[in-house]
């Protein structure tokens, strides 16, 4: 999928979606209501489009502060071990206890 978002064996709205996340990235000054209307019209509700516009920020925002103040980055096999567990379990985390 990242190599190649057109043929990657994901729904249409999904596609919708991230390519709007790659224009968040990559050009967001130029985000307009067309934008907007492309995602509602592929059934992306004004909610999903500010998770999707949060969590691209959010990101960038980590990845620039780690550059810049020197944290070490993850390992290849850290990463993939997360990957892993965000499949199977989500990004929602359930407390020890429960």
């Amino acid at each position: 999928m990242l190599a190649d978002l057109e043929s990657a064996p994901i729904p249409e709205p999904e596609k919708v979606l991230l390519r709007f996340v790659d224009k968040v990235n990559s050009d967001s000054v130029h985000i307009g209501p067309e934008d907007i209307r492309i995602l509602h019209a592929a059934g992306w509700t004004d909610e999903a489009i500010y998770y999707a516009i949060t969590v691209c920020a959010l990101f960038n925002f980590y990845n620039r502060w780690i550059d810049a103040s020197g944290v070490h980055a993850l390992s290849e096999e850290a990463h993939r071990a997360g990957g892993k567990r965000s499949a199977s379990t989500g990004y929602i985390r359930t407390p020890p206890n429960e």
